[in-house]
């Protein structure tokens, strides 16, 4: 089913100030050089929920920083609505996830080009289990 006109524009509302949250929250906690970038936000039918797509750099930290963000959801919800209060009647609650699409194309372009393969270095595959 595709997303309705105002589907998209909350989301892009959304997507707009969160970036500015984020960024602003990981530079005043001690993560400078960390960048964080919002990538997507699909927002449900009802505009209850929306999910929220995060693509952080340097990756060694994503799981981490993504855990912190989780914890403090109620804070940067509450911050979201003091920034959309004009354009939101309600503030859907945030779910994150991490996005790691630029990994997999990475991992795939490295297999194009033959930088990583399995029949070299059978460790690459995952291991089968007989049954």
């Amino acid at each position: 089913m595709e997303e309705s006109q105002r589907q998209k524009k909350i989301a892009s509302v959304l997507q707009r100030d969160l970036v500015d949250v984020l960024q602003r929250a990981a530079t005043d906690g001690g993560m400078k050089g960390t960048l964080i970038s919002v990538t997507k936000v699909k927002v449900t039918v009802d505009l209850s929920i929306a999910k929220v797509y995060l693509s952080i750099f340097p990756n060694k930290n994503a799981k981490e920083l993504v855990e912190g963000i989780k914890a403090n959801t109620a804070a940067i919800r509450y911050e979201l609505a003091q920034r959309t209060k004009n354009q939101l009647r309600r503030m859907p609650d945030l779910t994150f996830f991490i996005d790691d699409s630029l990994e997999y194309i990475d991992n795939i372009d490295r297999s194009l080009k033959g930088l990583d393969n399995p029949i070299e270095n059978p460790d690459l595959l995952d291991k089968r289990k007989k049954s």
